[in-house]
């Protein structure tokens, strides 16, 4: 069974095991570093897999920065032995028996998951458009939305009907023209990675929010992608990219059972 870090029911037990990540390793064994609020880290193995973890404080656990580092650290530290499967922050197993009880019930998903990440990282990728005023924009380079204001506009106040007609012909432009430069720059990439996973947009400025899985050694190649990528936008779109980062986006673990 598990709870999350900040579940009143995540301190019942002295023994709950705060997990970290899923690595591939045969045996149990004990880190010579710590992890959240300076407790031992170790992995709990089923002979095939193991989970990593360390024992859970007593009161709920906040997503305080020192425990974000420390969470962050110690997935820093397993990847420079291990393919890592994060867990994100805030899962606590009751027991270690609950903990082995997970890997044994996923032991095969695990595995496929560690073989499918295995020599590849996860980059970012963000594009938006860099104007002072999205909608204004939209009515000078799109004609459907430019003489839709014009023609409600014309000589009097619209009505709230008409107003609604309008913002929902915005956002159906605003789709369609993110879908459009998304497609664009997936295209652009798609021979320069292994899986992309679209994650939506935060805010109106944002066209696309993208995850990529790439080799762990073709970052330059990827980034040399994004930068011809950018080329085809004028100068009214900015790109950022980041990473490399451990496979977040593109691991699946079903510990919640």
């Amino acid at each position: 069974m598990l709870a999350t870090a900040s579940d009143p029911s995540a301190t019942k037990t002295a023994r709950g095991q705060y997990l970290y990540a899923v690595i591939e390793c045969d045996q149990d064994r004990r880190f010579d570093w710590t992890g959240i609020d300076g407790a031992a880290v170790r992995a709990l193995s089923d002979g095939r897999v193991a989970a990593v973890v360390s024992e859970a404080p007593g009161g709920k656990l906040r997503p305080e920065r020192r425990r974000l580092a420390a969470h962050h650290e110690a997935l820093k530290r397993l990847r420079q032995e291990f393919v890592v499967l994060p867990v994100a922050f805030g899962l606590v197993a009751d027991s270690p028996d609950a903990a082995r009880d997970i890997l044994v019930r996923n032991r095969e998903e695990f595995i496929e998951q560690i073989r499918r990440v295995a020599g590849k990282v996860e980059m970012g990728l963000r594009a938006c458009w860099d104007v002072p005023n999205i909608f204004e924009y939209f009515v000078e380079t799109q004609d459907d939305l430019r003489e839709l204001r014009d023609q409600l506009f014309r000589g009097r106040q619209p009505t709230k009907d008409e107003m609604i007609e309008l913002g929902r012909t915005f956002d159906r432009l605003l789709g369609e023209q993110r879908a459009a430069c998304t497609q664009i720059v997936t295209q652009a990439l798609q021979t320069r990675s292994f899986e992309v996973k679209e994650n939506k947009p935060r805010n109106e400025q944002e066209i696309m929010n993208l995850a990529f899985l790439i080799g762990e050694k073709a970052q330059q190649e990827f980034e040399d992608g994004v930068v011809e990528a950018a080329r085809r936008f004028d100068n009214h779109f900015s790109f950022d990219f980041n990473g490399p980062w451990l496979p977040h986006n593109f691991v699946d673990l079903n510990l919640d059972i």
